[in-house]
């Protein structure tokens, strides 16, 4: 097949009525706005509520009063620009910000901003930082897409990650799997890439961000089954979204298909209160039950899912939310409070942590490892132009 054409411009989709792309026009001003002709296919624009649609199409509420650009103060982990190290054995290097397309409940929209630069071309500063550090043992690539990367450049960061022998596993955040599988299955030397440096003992997980069963298509399961070969190992993440994926029955579908493809149900997520989420935010308690009776109609492997909330102090595990009360986990932990239990009271309308009772007693604010980070949440509201970066 031949490549996906992008498109940055709301006004060229003439699916969406004209006077429909001039309400639109306000929000990709603020939050940047890409998709792409082979994704746009997916869409059923005679429903009015098509859950494709809402992942890469602007919505009304974006403009809403809510959250912030860095709910979860991504700016307080970076330790050298581009790389970030909040967990012991985990280091996160930003290598892209670009994607396929811009979902629109992205946790990162701040990339997107014309007046930030979080991702650095030049990922020296980090492989440094990494070396330096014995005690990391995994790197995630990430962004933005580090599938969007050119072939040669994403050899060479892993060619050079591959050399530090401390560093076992690499991770590759992407939605490229389902937003343009073509690009993987068609490029001969990315795969013979995956192959050299995805091996039986150093593996290459691809991380992949799939919110829908029917994302997953024959040109994605034929890309899945690419990686697979290559020797790559692909898991799934997404969060369940108000419109989207709230649904017992196709967040089943959705681990069915994925479990059946070979790709690892890995994590459920809360979405993060970010500026513009407004529309795709559920309560807590209704996210538990929806992924709880998800769960009952899957098999043992799509069980395998945990449903976190990827807080500033680390990931908090949702183990139950019952008769008012959320019995919580950190499963990973800024401060080492690694399996610290917890339980709280859980008011019907708590989307966050932040929103339970008594919070504020777990955890404290990070202070910036850097005085030259700026943070995006000390930015104004609306982008001001290329001039401030995070470096």
């Amino acid at each position: 097949m031949p490549q996906p054409k992008y498109i940055t411009d709301i006004n060229k989709i003439q699916e969406i009525p004209e006077q429909d792309r001039i309400k639109l026009q306000q929000i990709t001003d603020k939050f940047v706005f890409r998709v792409n002709d082979y994704y746009l296919k997916l869409i059923d624009w005679n429903d009015p509520n098509d859950p494709i649609k809402k992942l890469v199409i602007p919505n009304e509420g974006e403009l809403s009063e809510y959250g912030r650009w860095d709910a979860s103060d991504e700016d307080t982990n970076y330790v050298v620009p581009g790389c970030q190290h909040k967990y012991k054995t985990t280091a996160l290097l930003i290598v892209s910000e670009v994607c396929g397309a811009y979902c629109r409940y992205c946790f990162r929209k701040r990339l997107f901003r014309n007046d930030v630069k979080e991702a650095m071309s030049d990922v020296n500063p980090g492989l440094e930082y990494i070396a330096e550090h014995s005690e990391i043992n995994n790197v995630l690539l990430t962004g933005g897409d580090s599938l969007i990367l050119a072939t040669s450049k994403l050899a060479s960061i892993l060619e050079r990650l591959r050399a530090i022998e401390h560093v076992k596993i690499i991770r590759l955040g992407s939605k490229i799997p389902v937003f343009n599988p073509m690009r993987i299955y068609e490029d001969e030397q990315l795969l013979e890439t995956m192959r050299k440096y995805s091996t039986a003992d150093k593996r290459i997980y691809v991380m992949a961000h799939i919110n829908h069963p029917r994302e997953i298509t024959e040109e994605a399961k034929r890309g899945f089954e690419a990686l697979h070969q290559a020797g790559a190992i692909v898991v799934n993440q997404t969060p369940i979204l108000r419109g989207i994926n709230d649904n017992p029955t196709i967040l089943a579908e959705l681990l069915d298909k994925l479990s059946w493809a070979g790709v690892t149900p890995y994590y459920f997520f809360i979405n993060r209160p970010v500026a513009g989420n407004r529309d795709f935010v559920l309560p807590l308690s209704e996210v538990y039950r929806i992924v709880e009776q998800a769960k009952a109609r899957t098999s043992g492997l799509g069980k395998r899912i945990r449903l976190s909330m990827s807080h500033t102090s680390g990931k908090i595990e949702i183990l139950a939310i019952e008769n008012g009360k959320a019995y919580l986990k950190y499963h990973q932990s800024r401060e080492d409070h690694y399996g610290k239990f917890m339980i709280m009271d859980c008011p019907k309308d708590a989307a966050w942590f932040d929103d339970l009772p008594g919070s504020e007693q777990h955890w404290k604010q990070p202070t910036k490892r850097s005085d030259t980070i700026i943070s995006v949440n000390e930015l104004p509201d609306m982008p001001q132009g290329r001039s401030l970066t995070l470096s």
